[in-house]
């Protein structure tokens, strides 16, 4: 009886992991960020926006079966307004996410990439966002969504740099900038909370694409006319598809 009792343990050990390795062949991703995320400026962007592409490559990994997304990049989004609380983005999300949860034979994955606008000086809504602050309003947006969605995993994704004299309808400069950098230890300080909190649900993504974009600003992003000169802040065409690359490589390795 015991060597049954066992053997019975092992199995149901036996499927249920082999369950939810299933399900990691088979993705549904949402999205989550500003007009990066968005493919703003990206010659045909409902081709060629990141989450295009990552999703894109990450249907080529050999043992991925498919991959359905929803992209809800918002241009001049912050993280107050994807907070439940203000009930503007947060919804859209959960309208997309509805859309998918109920294919439980799938791993629902959200994709979030959110700081840019949070760290300007003045111009999108609640910036200049605090480093603590902005921790704090990422955690009560991942919380809201591993409340919700008890089976979904979270890839949170460094922002991406942007150029120290970026000023359009809102202003950046060197002081947004270093605020952007700012809200790396967060993130990372975030992801490691999660670590005891809700265990195997939110990773920390890409954190390359940063200084990528830096180094190759000058043919990877756009360049656009400011109040400041001529600035770097939305990646180009190419400089789209290698941020769905970085996002992609992310992902997959956390589903590995």
């Amino acid at each position: 009886m015991k060597f049954r009792v066992i053997f019975l343990l092992m199995a149901a050990c036996t499927f249920f992991t082999s369950y939810a390795a299933e399900k990691d062949k088979y993705l549904n991703i949402v999205y989550i960020g500003n007009s990066i995320t968005y493919g703003a400026g990206v010659e045909d962007r409902l081709h060629n926006a990141p989450p295009v592409k990552a999703s894109m490559f990450l249907r080529q990994k050999p043992d991925i079966k498919s991959v359905q997304f929803s992209n809800q990049g918002v241009s001049g989004a912050t993280t107050v307004d994807f907070l439940p609380s203000t009930n503007t983005l947060f919804p859209k999300v959960t309208a997309a996410a509805d859309q998918f949860a109920t294919e439980d034979w799938a791993m629902l994955l959200f994709s979030v990439m959110l700081g840019t606008n949070d760290s300007a000086i003045k111009g999108p809504n609640g910036s200049p966002v605090s480093p603590s602050q902005y921790k704090e309003n990422m955690k009560t947006i991942l919380d809201a969504l591993l409340e919700k969605y008890p089976g979904c995993k979270i890839v949170v994704h460094r922002p991406i740099w942007y150029s120290p004299n970026t000023h359009n309808g809102a202003l950046y400069l060197k002081e947004g900038l270093k605020r952007l950098k700012k809200y790396y230890p967060q993130l990372k300080r975030l992801v490691k909370e999660y670590r005891e909190t809700y265990p195997g649900r939110v990773f920390l993504g890409d954190t390359g694409a940063f200084n990528y974009f830096e180094k190759y600003h000058l043919t990877k992003v756009q360049a656009e006319d400011g109040n400041s000169g001529v600035f770097y802040l939305h990646p180009n065409k190419e400089g789209a598809a290698d941020l769905g690359q970085f996002w992609c490589d992310a992902i997959y390795s956390v589903l590995k």
